[in-house]
C-alpha cells in the first residue's frame, strides 16, 4: 500500500508540473482596437499592462511599433493618472510615478493609419516596475503556434476593404457600343448582302430579250392584220 501511495503521489506531483509549465504567462501585455481593419485611418490603439509583480507597482510601458507605422502617426488620447507621454526612435513611452502593486496599467494612443497590406500586427513592451523590475513581452506569436512565454501584444485585423472600382460590374460594358448602320461592316446579313448584290447588278443582260420580245410582238400584230384582210 505504501509503494502505491508513494507511487500514485510521484505521478500527481509530475502532472502538476507539466500542467504549470505548459500553462499560460502569468500576465500579458493586451491591445485592442476601435477599427479593427488593415488600412484604417483614426485608429484608436487600447493597451492594458497586467500587473504580476508581488512587490511594486508599473511605472512605465514601452512600446516598440511594428515597422508599418512610424511613431510620428501616434499620439496619446489617455493614460493613468500623472502620466507623460514621449516618442522613441522606433515607438513610444507612457510612464509615470509607480502605480499601487497589483493596478493594471492602461492607456490609449491614435494611430493615423493602419498598414494596407497587414493583418497581424505585434506591439513589442517593456514593462517596467517601481523596484527596476522589467518584463518583456517581446515574442511574435506565429499563426497556429503555441503562444510563446512571453508575447508580444497582438492585434489580429480584418483585411483591407477593396475598392469599388478595382473590378468592373458584370454585365456593365465599359463603353456605349454605337447602333449600327447600312454603312458599317457589323450591320452585314445574308439579306443585306443580297439586296445590295440586286442593287448592284448591272442591267445590260436585259436588253437582248427586251428587244427580241418587241420583234415577236410585232410579226404577231402583222399576222393578225393579214388574216382579217382575207
Amino acid at each position: 500500500m505504501r509503494v502505491r501511495y508513494r507511487v500514485t503521489m510521484v505521478m500527481a506531483l509530475a502532472g502538476a508540473a507539466v500542467a504549470v509549465a505548459a500553462g499560460p504567462a502569468f500576465a500579458h501585455v493586451e491591445v485592442s482596437a476601435d477599427k479593427p481593419q488593415a488600412g484604417a485611418s483614426d485608429v484608436t490603439l487600447t493597451f492594458r499592462g497586467e500587473a504580476e509583480s508581488p512587490d511594486a507597482g508599473i511605472k512605465s510601458e514601452r512600446v516598440v511599433l511594428p515597422a508599418a507605422i512610424a511613431p510620428a502617426d501616434v499620439t496619446l488620447v489617455k493614460a493613468p493618472s500623472g502620466w507623460t507621454f514621449s516618442r522613441n526612435a522606433d515607438g513610444f513611452t507612457v510612464s509615470g510615478a509607480a502605480l499601487p502593486q497589483g493596478t493594471d496599467s492602461r492607456w490609449s494612443v491614435r494611430v493615423a493609419h493602419l498598414p494596407a497590406d497587414q493583418t497581424r500586427l505585434s506591439f513589442k513592451t517593456l514593462e517596467t516596475y517601481g523596484d527596476g523590475e522589467v518584463s518583456r513581452w517581446i515574442e511574435i506569436q506565429e499563426p497556429g503556434e503555441p503562444e510563446p512565454p512571453h508575447p508580444a501584444p497582438l492585434l489580429v485585423v480584418k483585411p483591407a476593404a477593396s475598392s469599388p472600382t478595382a473590378t468592373p460590374l458584370a454585365g456593365i460594358p465599359s463603353a456605349a457600343a454605337p447602333s449600327p448602320d447600312a454603312s458599317s461592316p457589323a450591320a452585314s446579313s445574308p439579306a443585306v448582302d443580297a439586296a445590295a448584290s440586286q442593287r448592284g447588278t448591272p442591267l445590260w443582260w436585259l436588253w437582248p430579250a427586251g428587244i427580241g420580245a418587241l420583234i415577236l410582238g410585232a410579226a404577231w400584230l402583222a399576222a393578225r392584220r393579214r388574216a382579217a384582210r382575207e
